[in-house]
């Protein structure tokens, strides 16, 4: 740990120096970027200023132990004894700070919800999920961009697709990906009988331009007219905007915006996502990288966890984590499941 402490502490005061470079300033993109790292190294650094700070109270108090005056070293043994606890939390804190960090973890997030098996139920499901995303999105005050949505029957969706902007936003989602199931007794099902639903999740890293180079030649953009429910002039113009790429012919459209301009800024937006996920996952391929299930892979076939209305319980399969309260997860209240994976996806990049 000491050793990953002094390259952070160095790295920290090199990027400082950068920030101040003039030539940073004129690159907005690097600018962002040096931005998010020297906020982690500078936690690290504060971190440690503080735990040595303590220490070397705990030292002096120590020290005065030693004195054969006896209310000073009742007062000394206070210290001691407010000290310690704190000192231990902090180590804590700072090893925490330094486990390794996958850089994409400070982006924002592109999150895709896809009704998958089972029809209207899977809409529904589909549906309920957005919900407890975008709930649990606001409690972590971050932003919500709703990109695209495409309605279903009864009040469901069939897709929904959002970025959530704020701090380690991708690296507090990450590990949703994969098929998320239901088991509930449809509000159609006459006899009572329960269902099985399923719905896909995808989160993405946001994907700066810099990174991820769309020529103009390699794209076809079709326009025609919004369906769905809509405000004015959003179904009566040809406002919305397919994109289609067709080197990887990835397809995205976009329909929610009140003009054809707009619908192609944010088509853009989600190709640049799904292309940089596409490239992640061929270096990855390549590195020959099998990471385990358990905190997963972004595997969209493996079902990562069941959501049982009738026993009232999530089960994330990977962690073998099960919480008797799915009401307030489907509310929002996911930190529990989510920290649970973090840890599992710290444990599992320390032993790599």
């Amino acid at each position: 740990m000491e050793a990953r402490l002094r390259q952070a502490l160095a790295r920290a005061e090199e990027v400082a120096q950068e920030l101040a470079d003039p030539e940073t300033a004129r690159n907005p993109a690097q600018l962002k970027q040096l931005g998010r790292e020297y906020a982690r190294l500078d936690g690290i650094r504060q971190t440690h200023q503080r735990l040595e700070r303590l220490r070397a109270e705990l030292g002096q108090a120590r020290e005065v132990l030693q004195e054969k005056d006896p209310e000073l070293a009742q007062l000394a043994r206070a210290d001691v004894e407010r000290l310690r606890p704190e000192i231990e939390r902090l180590e804590r804190e700072l090893a925490e700070q330094l486990v390794p960090t996958d850089p994409l973890d400070d982006r924002d997030a592109i999150v895709e919800i896809r009704a998958g098996t089972g029809g209207d139920e899977a809409a529904l499901f589909a549906a309920d999920l957005f919900r407890m995303y975008t709930r649990f999105a606001e409690e972590q005050r971050w932003k919500v961009e709703v990109l695209s949505l495409s309605q279903g029957n009864l009040g469901g969706l069939k897709e929904a697709v959002f970025a959530a902007r704020g701090p380690k936003a991708y690296g507090t989602l990450r590990y949703e990906s994969g098929v998320h199931r239901v088991q509930r007794v449809p509000t159609t099902e006459s006899q009572g009988r329960i269902h099985t639903s399923a719905a896909t999740v995808a989160v993405l890293p946001e994907a700066e331009e810099v990174e991820v180079k769309i020529e103009d030649k390699d794209l076809r953009i079709d326009v025609f007219r919004s369906s769905g429910p809509g405000g004015q002039s959003v179904n009566t113009t040809d406002s919305a905007v397919r994109v289609t790429h067709l080197p990887t012919g990835i397809v995205v459209q976009c329909q929610d915006q009140k003009s054809q301009l707009q619908n192609k800024i944010k088509a853009l937006e989600i190709l640049r996502s799904r292309l940089l996920d596409r490239m992640l996952a061929e270096q990855e391929a390549a590195r020959a990288r099998d990471r385990r299930a358990m905190v997963g892979t972004g595997d969209r076939s493996a079902k990562i966890r069941t959501y049982n209305f009738p026993q009232n319980r999530v089960t994330d399969h990977r962690i073998h984590r099960t919480v008797h309260d799915l009401e307030a997860v489907l509310d929002g209240k996911l930190d529990e499941l989510i920290n649970a994976l973090k840890l599992a996806g710290e444990k599992e990049r320390l032993s790599a």
